[in-house]
């Protein structure tokens, strides 16, 4: 029996906090269309993630930094449609809540009023937090995204993991912190040490969300791309690919231009 078939009470973000505190680990996987975000919802996913990411799998973009509020909008909306249980969060794009919290606050409300989103999430700590402050005072969920922010990508220069070095990993746990004081509801952290990562759910009251960051966190998260194998040319150390899409539909693909060649596509019972 699937899980959502014993639980189908809609996914909030204090049943979240409700897991972290039974001890129950929080599945959450990216969509960005009705069709897909239909089949996981209806497979018991509890949080629906409406990522940036779509920006690389959907848009074909080198990084997440060219999508725009209203594609993730879009791409949110399509999403909400399909979803009776998971929690449904939008990620806020590159260059609409960074140094400007009025204007986080227009595109918060943007999100939430033209998606039908339970929340938003956005990348960064102490620098974004006049913007999450302003945010939060209307309401409106916020889950915080630390370690590896993709946004970031120029100022790091590279993908790999963060706050290996003291220093980093002391503002991480800060950041950490000062996200769940001023109302976060919970925390991605995204490649960083597995030990760092498992010190800082410890201690924080909210759910940890880790992408790259081991298994003492409170959840895990992957691009649905990525884990279905669709994507085949990423594949970091976290990564699990549960099917093989990519050679499945391949196959379907080809299959389907041999039998329209050969004229045996449509038979006579698929037509009228």
């Amino acid at each position: 029996m699937s899980v959502h078939l014993e639980d189908t009470r809609k996914v909030t973000t204090h049943r979240l906090i409700e897991m972290k505190q039974r001890g129950e680990k929080i599945s959450m996987l990216t969509a960005y269309d009705y069709s897909m975000a239909s089949i996981i919802d209806q497979a018991g996913i509890d949080v629906i993630l409406v990522g940036d990411s779509a920006s690389n799998v959907m848009a074909g973009n080198v990084t997440t930094l060219p999508i725009t509020l209203d594609q993730m909008i879009y791409h949110g909306k399509s999403v909400v449609k399909a979803v009776k249980r998971a929690l449904v969060i939008v990620d806020l794009p590159f260059g609409t809540y960074q140094g400007n919290s009025k204007e986080a606050l227009a595109s918060a409300i943007r999100v939430m009023k033209e998606t039908h989103a339970d929340c938003i999430k956005l990348e960064g700590g102490a620098e974004v937090r006049e913007s999450i402050e302003r945010i939060l005072c209307a309401g409106i969920p916020v889950m915080g995204h630390l370690g590896l922010t993709p946004q970031s990508i120029n100022k790091f220069g590279t993908y790999t993991v963060r706050a290996k070095e003291e220093r980093e990993a002391e503002k991480l746990i800060a950041d950490a912190h000062l996200l769940e004081d001023i109302g976060c509801f919970g925390i991605v952290l995204e490649k960083i040490p597995a030990k760092l990562a498992a010190q800082v759910a410890s201690e924080l009251t909210i759910p940890m969300i880790g992408i790259g960051a081991g298994n003492g966190v409170d959840g895990q998260v992957l691009v649905m791309h990525d884990m279905l194998g669709i994507n085949k040319g990423f594949s970091p150390r976290f990564l699990r690919r549960y099917a093989d899409l990519y050679d499945t539909i391949t196959d379907a693909v080809q299959s389907y231009i041999k039998d329209v060649k050969t004229s045996d596509f449509p038979n006579d019972k698929e037509q009228y």
